[in-house]
């Protein structure tokens, strides 16, 4: 019983000894496992942070600098004597002009079709304003005629042109379609003016748009429509006027 006794105590402190190891190495399991749990949730989490956006850069809107567009026309002994167009990039701009023996200019309004910008930007385009020193005038001199100048202002740069007569077929194109700009702008203005107060006038001047439109001395017709429906519906202006205007309505609707 004696050596029984003793190989238990000898056990004893041996089984101890496994017992805590064992629980030790339980201990450290479950907080490794626990760690690496840990270590796992976190990766999970930064994981699942949303992306950051990515704005992707936008393109560049093409500005279009500002430009301004002049034509002169001066001659003391005419009777329209000066007259000055302008107008902006976008077609808008006025037809400034005076009379003989008149003082105060007249100031119209004026909105550019886009087919009538297009063709005279295309003729400054072609003349290469800006970048050019070209002399417009002719050899032989035609003062009588009239001075005429052209000017053209964009991002601080600006010129200006000045001829009486130009051998220069873009040049000379675009005086006159200046000069129909403005003569359509006046007999705006002179019907205006005479079916408010000259009624009797506007079978002239009826006979004066069909002679324009014969030679092809206005710039743009068609702006003309509206106006003449109204001339033709006015029972204020003598009949022969009113039947004119329709068949110029007729000619500039239905063109040959």
């Amino acid at each position: 019983m004696l050596k029984i006794a003793l190989k238990r105590r000898r056990l004893l402190p041996s089984a101890l000894l496994f017992i805590a190891a064992a629980l030790f190495s339980s201990a450290d399991a479950r907080v490794l496992i626990r760690t690496q749990q840990q270590t796992n949730s976190e990766s999970r989490k930064q994981n699942a942070r949303p992306e950051a956006t990515v704005i992707e850069p936008t393109a560049a809107v093409p500005v279009t600098e500002p430009t301004l567009y002049s034509y002169e026309f001066t001659q003391p002994r005419f009777y329209i004597r000066h007259i000055i167009v302008q107008h902006d990039q976008n077609g808008k701009g006025s037809v400034s002009f005076e009379r003989l023996n008149e003082d105060t200019p007249i100031v119209e309004q004026i909105v550019l079709s886009p087919v009538l910008l297009a063709h005279l930007t295309s003729l400054w385009q072609a003349l290469r304003f800006l970048d050019s020193d070209t002399n417009y005038q002719a050899e032989k001199q035609f003062a009588h005629l009239g001075t005429m100048r052209i000017k053209m202002e964009q991002a601080g740069r600006q010129r200006t042109a000045e001829f009486n007569w130009s051998n220069n077929r873009n040049a000379s194109e675009l005086v006159s379609e200046y000069r129909k700009i403005a003569d359509q702008a006046i007999f705006v203005f002179d019907v205006s003016i005479a079916r408010e107060n000259q009624p009797l006038n506007t079978p002239k001047l009826m006979e004066l748009l069909d002679s324009m439109l014969k030679r092809s001395a206005l710039s743009d017709p068609k702006q003309l429509i509206p106006l003449l429906k109204e001339i033709t519906t006015d029972e204020h202006l003598p009949l022969i006027a009113r039947n004119h205007a329709a068949r110029l309505l007729k000619r500039i609707e239905s063109p040959k």
